[in-house]
């Protein structure tokens, strides 16, 4: 990816949740639970990948981690 789409998209996420905050703040969120929820998101974000990714996560007997084609 070149430098100028990275950067571009590095300033279009911060500006989301930017407004994210903004709006949550405006509608009388408190910031405790944004955070909270935020997080309970991230949680969830993380354990829906391990169980899609199930045995390819765990290292094979010789206790080295294999792509799936490397046999």
């Amino acid at each position: 990816m070149p430098l100028p789409h990275f950067l571009l998209l590095l300033v279009a996420v911060i500006a989301a949740a930017a407004l994210t905050i903004w709006a949550a703040v405006s509608a009388g969120v408190p910031v405790i639970l944004l955070g909270l929820v935020a997080l309970i998101a991230a949680l969830l974000t993380h354990l829906a990948g391990r169980l899609d990714a199930g045995s390819q996560n765990r290292p094979a007997p010789d206790g080295h981690y294999h792509l799936p084609d490397d046999k």
